[in-house]
């Protein structure tokens, strides 16, 4: 039996999994090593200078022959430069966050590249469907960095019922029970970025991925809510003086400027304590640094298993509406 799936079609990849565009953290090496384990990697270009963007997708060929993606920030001032070197090195996959994708849409898809930006919402999906998005990722409030006001668990279904094109579920999840609610839902794939992290491929400084580690399920809070752009990420000393500086209504410039470099602090110079370690709330779910290549074996082998014992639950299921004639 030949079983279909969109987002493997579109993508050419072999596993429905990408690895999460998390800036300072997702460059080309890690790219690579989900690329060559048959997921999708993705370079972060968030605020890279062109140069470096230019070299990172240089080098991410050089270490795989399989799809790869780049994440664009479109709020970032280099958008626009990222844009025009991604439409240079015909990056295959695009996704993009934090504004409107119309314009990666108009200049790049006409070059071949797939556009799937990361949506929070069922209006924003709809929107960049209209738009000629070759599907979302619907990444729910679960997830680190950047987020959204909705759930995984509610914000997928919704989506999947309100577009046609395929939909990718972000958020919460690590495992491959994970994947097979998602799947559940009506998702064609998972997009990971904590799981990833602790990776061994991955260049964060190992006392951020300790951070994750050691996490356990109410160690994120949410801070940056008072500024219209909250972040999830692990508390600590950074994040206790964040909250307390919007409590006693400090301005958004000063909340800005307080906050400006930490993320580069925490994942490159290892500062956990007054960097901003950045994560989602499945960090409680990690407790091992393996390849990525294990990651993803170990994810689908559980989806698996997940979903045959599933298939006892949908026998009973099914002997509740026999009994009832429905």
């Amino acid at each position: 039996m030949s079983l279909s799936n969109r987002i493997l079609e579109l993508t050419g990849i072999r596993y429905p999994v990408f690895q999460g565009g998390m800036a300072w953290v997702a460059d080309a090496q890690l790219a690579a090593a989900v690329s060559n384990a048959g997921g999708l990697g993705i370079i972060a270009a968030a605020n890279m200078p062109p140069e470096l963007l230019d070299r990172e997708l240089h080098r991410v060929r050089e270490l795989t022959d399989r799809p790869f993606g780049l994440n664009i920030m479109l709020l970032s001032p280099t958008a626009d430069d990222v844009i025009e070197i991604a439409a240079v090195h015909r990056v295959p996959v695009i996704t993009t966050g934090a504004g409107k994708p119309g314009k990666v849409i108009e200049r790049l898809k006409p070059l071949g590249a797939k556009i799937i930006p990361v949506v929070a919402s069922v209006a924003h999906a709809r929107r960049v469907e209209q738009q000629g998005a070759d599907a979302v990722i619907a990444e729910g409030l679960e997830s680190g960095g950047h987020i959204g006001e909705i759930s995984t668990f509610a914000l997928v279904p919704q989506v999947v019922d309100a577009v046609s094109i395929p939909v990718i579920a972000a958020g919460g999840i690590a495992d491959g029970r994970g994947v097979a609610a998602a799947f559940a839902l009506g998702a064609e794939g998972v997009q990971m970025g904590t799981r990833f992290v602790c990776v061994r491929e991955c260049s964060a400084h190992q006392r951020y991925k300790e951070m994750i580690l050691k996490a356990g399920d109410r160690s994120t809070v949410v801070t940056g809510r008072s500024t219209g752009h909250p972040v999830r990420c692990i508390k600590n000393k950074f994040s206790t003086k964040f909250e307390e500086m919007e409590r006693n209504g400090a301005s958004v410039e000063e909340i800005e400027a307080f906050g400006s470099g930490r993320l580069r602090a925490a994942v490159v110079d290892g500062d956990v304590e007054w960097g901003s370690v950045m994560a989602g709330q499945c960090a409680g779910m990690i407790d091992d640094i393996p390849s990525a290549a294990e990651v993803i074996r170990r994810i689908f082998a559980q989806a698996a298993d997940v979903a045959e014992n599933m298939g006892v639950v949908g026998s009973f299921f099914r002997s509740l509406c026999l009994e009832e004639g429905m």
